[in-house]
């Protein structure tokens, strides 16, 4: 077998490349090497070990196409489907499908059928997806000779073939617009995509399954769609697939080639939990604050189901936003300087709407932080470094570890670690920080394990009150301190990485939980929540 060498990480070759719509999606959490390397279907011998499955279903958006699959390709109603759904899993062909998820399947189900089922053009559901093939008499300069483009969405025809419909399917329509390039990419799939016989005129729909909003993003005909493929895809196409930039991150834990991926930082034993027969996952300490509440809010929201809004963005928690977006300009900005107290009334940009009294207060917290901040001591932009992204692999958990420090900045040399907080009161409550907050007990155990480098660095809380700073110093060289974060930080983790149920944990804090609307256990069912209608898509 033929191999090829992309940037050190040996790989078997391929003939075939093959390129999803989801790989175009502009996000910072990509790692464009992984989509390259996926799309050419590269393999690492150190990542053919056999995948560990999570006991339930991972993917949110799987349960919602089996049933519309059974509704629309059986022509059974969204009862039955379910009850279907149900057998499968009991006869062990499914997993099982956690309650919160089923409930957000229940309502994205009925809300995609009352946003199409009453639309006077009845389209035709079409089962087996469109698929974009190009077959090559030759290899090119990347040794390819078939090219394969997918699209993933709902697809329909009308009755006579000549207008082909891709619904494509988001939690909401406001966040994440597409790009023209994935627009462009999805129109050549539904152009010129098997099997079935190509159509006259092309439409690409968004459903947003919250609400039912429904937007279009191309309606035009075949001609059209493929001069703004080669006008606006098929560049951003090369480009993805020549790629071979790392950025590790959140991907990492699903990527068959992480284990000789030349950019993952290694640290096995970082999370002080032995156990890699466990399903390999990302964690972090916004996994663990979640998990701490209650595991069935981790588990959702670590499955990106929609949030209340009004929870998530509430006053306290925007202001707190603006105050951290304003220090990490101020910290980035060049030449390196520190933090005055000379703040703008009207200081937050970010388009946050603010009251004038958090506005206010806000601008207080900020004039406070110009008392610690580290900055007066800095004076190289390269001693600097903020809200850097920082991933870690700990072999020994099977774990991809994500962190993201406020602030670190160079002091005799060694990496001092700030995290920075903010409280709208003067109240101080008596908790050990390392358990408060899981990254604190991170940020010890690699600095002081000499993971961010060498020398004598430390760690620091800042807490940003009304009534003026609190700056907390821990010394992660302190054996004293270096055992009670090893061991708030595998009590953050250890219930977490034996968890397969992620059950709820309800208590007062479902008040504030942004996914309690998807829960069995939650304050109640939502407005236009009731049982499953029959009904079925045209």
């Amino acid at each position: 077998m033929s191999h090829v060498q992309m940037s050190g990480i040996p790989t078997a070759a391929t003939a075939g490349i093959k390129v999803s719509l989801s790989m175009l999606a502009s996000s910072a959490h990509r790692c464009p090497a992984h989509d390259a390397m996926a799309a050419r279907r590269v393999r690492s011998a150190a990542g053919s070990a056999r995948r560990k499955v999570e006991a339930l279903e991972s993917f949110a958006q799987g349960p919602f196409m089996a049933i519309l699959d059974m509704v629309e390709g059986e022509g059974v109603d969204v009862d039955e489907a379910f009850r279907e759904l149900d057998r499968r899993i009991a006869a062990g062909r499914n997993r099982p499908v956690h309650e919160g998820v089923r409930a957000w399947t229940a309502h994205a189900v009925r809300t995609y059928l009352r946003a199409f089922g009453q639309t006077d053009d009845a389209m035709v559901p079409v089962l087996q997806k469109w698929e974009y093939r190009r077959h090559l008499s030759r290899r090119d300069d990347r040794g390819a000779t078939d090219y394969a483009i997918t699209a993933w969405g709902r697809c329909y025809a009308s009755a006579d073939g000549r207008m082909r419909e891709l619904r494509l399917i988001k939690n909401r329509l406001g966040a994440g617009k597409r790009t023209v390039a994935e627009i462009s990419v999805a129109a050549l799939v539904v152009a010129a995509g098997e099997p079935g016989p190509p159509p006259e005129r092309v439409r690409i729909l968004q459903v947003a399954l919250v609400d039912g909003a429904v937007e279009t993003l191309f309606d035009d005909n075949v001609e059209s769609a493929l001069r703004l493929y080669q006008a606006q895809g098929k560049a951003t196409l090369g480009e993805l697939v020549d790629n071979v930039e790392y950025r590790p991150g959140g991907t990492c834990a699903g990527c068959a080639l992480a284990p000789r991926c030349p950019a993952l930082l290694r640290a096995p034993g970082l999370l002080g939990i032995a156990d890699r027969s466990r399903p390999r996952r990302t964690w972090s300490a916004t996994n663990a604050r979640q998990y701490r509440d209650c595991p069935a809010r981790e588990y959702l929201r670590r499955q990106w189901l929609p949030i209340d809004t009004d929870i998530e963005y509430g006053p306290a928690a925007e202001r707190g936003r603006a105050v951290h977006a304003y220090l990490e300009g101020r910290h980035a900005a060049l030449p390196t300087a520190p933090c005055t107290t000379d703040v703008p009334r009207t200081w937050e940009n970010d388009g946050r709407r603010l009251s004038e009294e958090d506005l206010a207060l806000g601008r207080k917290l900020i004039r406070h932080h110009a008392e610690v901040c580290p900055l007066q001591h800095v004076h190289d932009a390269s001693h600097v470094r903020v809200e850097p992204d920082l991933v870690f692999d700990d072999a020994d958990a099977d774990l991809v570890v994500l962190v993201k420090p406020d602030l670190l900045y160079k002091e005799h040399g060694a990496w001092v670690w700030r995290e920075t907080k903010t409280v709208g009161s003067d109240r101080r409550r008596n908790r050990d920080p390392l358990v408060e907050y899981p990254q604190l007990a991170l940020a010890v155990a690699l600095i002081g394990a000499g993971r961010l480098g060498g020398g004598h660095g430390r760690v620091e809380l800042e807490t940003l009150r009304p009534g003026g700073p609190d700056l907390v110093i821990i010394d992660p060289f302190t054996a004293e301190v270096r055992a009670a974060a090893s061991r708030a930080l595998t009590d953050h983790v250890r219930a977490w990485h034996a968890d397969d149920r992620f059950l709820p944990s309800p208590g007062p804090q479902c008040a504030r939980c942004e996914v309690a609307r998807w829960c069995p256990s939650g304050p109640g069912t939502p407005a236009g929540a009731g049982p499953i209608m029959p009904g079925r898509a045209r």
